[in-house]
C-alpha cells in the first residue's frame, strides 16, 4: 500500500528529529518512496514559541492501516512523545497517516484522510510539492486545488531539503 505520512516537531533539536523519524519510519514502517521539503511552519490551533519543522513522506508498506497506527504510536513512544487527544501542544515529534492508498477510513481511533488535511497549509504546501496532482479521496479535488482553496494563511517556509547534509 503506498502511504502518505505528516512528520512534524518543534521542541528539541528539531532536525535530529526529522532524520530520527525517518530512520525510523524505513525500519519500522517500509521504504521511503519520496520525501517533501522541510518547512518552518507556525504552531497550528495552539499558541507557542516554538516553531515547527514539517515535512511529508511517501512510503510503500505492507502494515494495514491499524497496524500502521500502532507502529507509529510506537516510534512517537520511544522518541519520547506521549500523545494528548485533549489539546494540542509543543511535542518532540508528531507522525500522521495522511493518505492510505485512496481508501476512506471512518472509525473510532483511525480517520484516514486525514480529517483536517484540507484545513492544514503545513501539509498541503509540501503534499504538493511531491503529488501535487494526487486526488483527495473524500472530496474529489487534487491537493493543488485544496492548497489555493485553504483558508489557512499561517506562514509555510521552506526549511531545507531532506536529503541535504543538515539531515
Amino acid at each position: 500500500m503506498n502511504v502518505f505520512l505528516g512528520i512534524g516537531t518543534n521542541l528539541g533539536d528539531r532536525e535530529s528529529n526529522l532524520k530520527e523519524a525517518m530512520v525510523r519510519i524505513e525500519e519500522s514502517l517500509g521504504e521511503i518512496l519520496a520525501a517533501s521539503s522541510v518547512y518552518e511552519t507556525e504552531p497550528w490551533g495552539f499558541k507557542s514559541k516554538d516553531q515547527f519543522l514539517n515535512m511529508i513522506v511517501y512510503i510503500r508498506t505492507d502494515l494495514r492501516p491499524s497496524g500502521l497506527l500502532g507502529r507509529i504510536l510506537m516510534i512517537e513512544a520511544l522518541m519520547g512523545r506521549i500523545r494528548d487527544d485533549r489539546e494540542y501542544k509543543s511535542r518532540i515529534i508528531d507522525i500522521d497517516i495522511l493518505l492510505y492508498d485512496n481508501e476512506i477510513i471512518d472509525g473510532s481511533t483511525l480517520v484516514i484522510p486525514h480529517p483536517r488535511l484540507h484545513e492544514r497549509r503545513f501539509v498541503l504546501v509540501p503534499l504538493c510539492e511531491i503529488a501535487p496532482e494526487r486526488i483527495h479521496p473524500v472530496f474529489g479535488k487534487s491537493f493543488e486545488s485544496l492548497l489555493k482553496k485553504c483558508r489557512d494563511k499561517s506562514k509555510v517556509v521552506l526549511h531545507s531539503n531532506p536529503l541535504s547534509a543538515k539531515l
